[in-house]
């Protein structure tokens, strides 16, 4: 097995699978493993009697990342870091970890080259996962096509986005996690985040799977481009980057409220709906003007239609009954465009038998990102409340809420002069509840939703 030079080099899929089977890397794993059972939620030791313990399987890692340290020389620095921030955390009894001086070293959207991998070792959550801050471990790969390269080195440009496949890993990301974001790393202060990478392969095999019985159990006749992402996990992947591409740039991008996610602040569920949607609909619109682009090759056009047909399918398949009905946002998206698209005379669901009028799609759906577009141009001048309020408007003109709901029956049941929480908290936890069809769909596709957990590229549909 060739070692890697200090230049990034890509690994072969076969070299890929040689380090995930050596025994350096069985050896780190099972030893994080094994370290995970130790800890408690802020990732320190559970029992100070367990620290003798804790200290073998810490020394375990570090002697395995030396080892495997030759394959990964472009991440030398980091590692090297990585095992003195392991050490100071042994030396000092296993106390809450912090790892931001391995974390600063670690800058993988400085190398952004098709199949090179890198190996990462912190104590942190996983989203969707695990909540703890546990000592993960996990292989990876870059996934960096040259039309990618190319569209994010023009119009597109989002210095921050490194989309990555799974090689291996432990069970923080055993899970639906499927990203890896610096902010989870357990530190001492909160620096300035500089990269945010996506599990393409996980969330592109999760889509072909929901698409395939999300088709089947409505009788949905999926167009021919579309069918080949059911068969294509490269295609879908590529798919998936270049949506995420663009997604991921758009929440600091157009005429924004100060922060449209108001960091830090409770606020009704509903708005981080609409901000997810936002982002989504602007890669379903940037992928229109793409795909018919004259300028655009053809490779970056066929992507570019497929983008569209992921945003829908993934959004109104997965999207919309995935999770819990505990101010689920993502959730409220998905129905919102369900409903959206249903109410525009696009999508028909007539004779238990799921229809889409393609040609007209893109206008429609185009304009459901226009209507949240104008309502945030229009938050720049209100106060927040005020934008709450015409962030329910629109969202409860398309999505029927909750009989029992007090943000429904207006303004005036509202306490609108008590503080903002206060509003908040009449916010109900579904306050749109699923539709009848939703009801009906989701007891059809729960067992398909919770099959996909721990999904990777390489699993088979």
């Amino acid at each position: 097995m060739t070692q890697i030079s200090t230049k990034p080099v890509a690994t072969s899929p076969e070299d890929a699978q040689r380090i995930a089977n050596s025994e350096a890397w069985l050896s780190l794993k099972a030893a994080a493993s094994e370290f995970q059972g130790l800890q408690v939620k802020d990732g320190s030791l559970a029992d100070v009697a367990t620290a003798p313990r804790a200290t073998e399987l810490v020394a375990t890692v570090i002697e395995s990342i030396k080892t495997l340290r030759g394959f990964f020389e472009h991440d030398a620095a980091y590692l090297d870091k990585l095992v003195i921030d392991l050490q100071n955390w042994s030396d000092a009894g296993f106390g809450v970890p912090d790892f931001l001086d391995s974390l600063m070293e670690f800058q993988p959207q400085t190398q952004r080259l098709d199949g090179l991998m890198h190996l990462v070792v912190f104590p942190m959550y996983t989203q969707n996962g695990s909540t703890n801050r546990l000592l993960e471990a996990v292989l990876v790969q870059v996934i960096w096509p040259e039309f990618i390269a190319n569209l994010e080195d023009g119009e597109y440009s989002n210095k921050l986005f490194v989309p990555l496949r799974f090689i291996d890993f432990t069970a923080g990301y055993d899970t639906n996690s499927a990203v890896l974001f610096p902010e989870s790393v357990a530190i001492r202060e909160t620096p300035s985040f500089t990269w945010g990478a996506i599990f393409q392969d996980r969330e592109a095999v999760r889509f072909r799977k929901v698409l395939k019985d999300a088709s089947a159990i409505t009788n949905l006749e999926l167009p021919a481009d579309a069918a080949q992402l059911l068969e294509d996990q490269k295609l879908t992947e590529e798919t998936f980057i270049m949506w995420d591409l663009i997604h991921d740039r758009t929440h600091m991008r157009g005429d924004l409220p100060f922060d449209p996610f108001m960091i830090k602040q409770r606020m009704p569920f509903f708005l981080y709906s609409l901000e997810e949607l936002r982002c989504d609909l602007t890669a379903f619109r940037e992928c229109v003007k793409i795909e018919n682009d004259p300028k655009s090759d053809e490779r970056t056009a066929k992507t570019a239609k497929l983008v569209q047909y992921a945003v829908i399918f993934d959004r109104i398949f997965r999207f919309a009954i995935t999770g819990s009905r505990v101010r689920n946002y993502d959730g409220l998206g998905g129905q919102l465009l369900f409903a959206w698209m249903h109410q525009h005379h696009v999508l028909h669901w007539t004779d238990t038998k799921l229809a889409i009028d393609w040609a007209e799609v893109p206008a429609v759906v185009s304009a459901l990102g226009d209507a949240i577009d104008e309502l945030y141009w229009k938050s720049i001048d209100r106060p927040k409340l005020a934008h709450w309020l015409a962030a329910y408007e629109l969202v409860s003109a398309t999505v029927t809420p909750h009989p029992a709901s007090v943000w429904a029956k207006g303004p005036d049941a509202l306490p609108l002069t008590a503080p903002l929480r206060e509003i908040t908290d009449q916010v109900m936890d579904d306050e749109f509840p699923l539709s009848m069809f939703y009801e009906a769909l989701s007891k059809k596709m729960t067992a398909t939703i919770e099959s996909t957990r721990g999904m990777t590229g390489a699993t088979e549909i």
